[in-house]
């Protein structure tokens, strides 16, 4: 992970232990949000999305477990079951038609053992979408909950990175071989349809 160590380094370099969790929050959250399965392995992730600047909520979050552990807290990651077609978001008229034919997915943000209590911190969306309807993280004080980036259906699982993985290697052997397909054009019209938003937004 030596790209992970270099980043982490130029990240919270002069700073407090406080303001560099707050940092590397920002830093993570401003990452595009691209889904790329080849970026879900927990040891592959986080080095491919910091060298490919674009990640979706799984790699960057796994950044922030790694980050945060060197920080000297404590992280639980945590999975949440959700439908694609149940996001209040202004969806084309193809990325909506697809997410309808979808089975759940499944959303990962981080709980951190933060002055005491378990704080849920979720850097999934970056700004550049907060026009579209997005809900962005902006400003966060580094010590109150974030808002969960997705609506759930299902109860949360957490656990450390290998009750994560366990639960997602779970979940996704479950998918039928035609959930896989739709899931895989899914994935392609919605990676289009954001970089259309962030071209219109500039």
């Amino acid at each position: 992970m030596g790209i992970v160590e270099d980043t982490f380094t130029e990240w919270t370099k002069g700073l407090s232990a406080e303001e560099s969790r707050v940092r590397i929050f920002e830093k993570i959250r401003d990452i595009p949000y691209y889904i790329d399965p080849a970026h879900f392995d927990f040891e592959k992730g986080p080095t491919g999305t910091l060298e490919d600047n674009r990640g979706s909520c799984t790699p960057k979050h796994y950044i922030m477990g790694v980050m945060y552990g060197k920080l000297g807290l404590t992280v639980e990651y945590c999975t949440y079951g959700f439908h694609w077609k149940d996001q209040k978001l202004d969806y084309s008229k193809e990325v909506m038609a697809m997410a309808k034919k979808l089975p759940v997915a499944y959303h990962l943000a981080c709980r951190v053992f933060i002055e005491g209590k378990w704080i849920l911190v979720d850097a999934t969306w970056d700004p550049s979408l907060a026009f579209a309807g997005f809900p962005v993280n902006i400003d966060w004080d580094g010590k109150s909950d974030t808002t969960l980036a997705v609506t759930p259906t299902e109860d949360h699982s957490c656990g450390d990175i290998h009750k994560r993985e366990s639960t997602f290697s779970e979940k996704l052997s479950a998918y039928s071989l035609g959930e896989k397909l739709e899931l895989s054009r899914f994935t392609i019209a919605l990676n289009r349809w954001l970089e259309d938003m962030r071209e219109k937004r500039e």
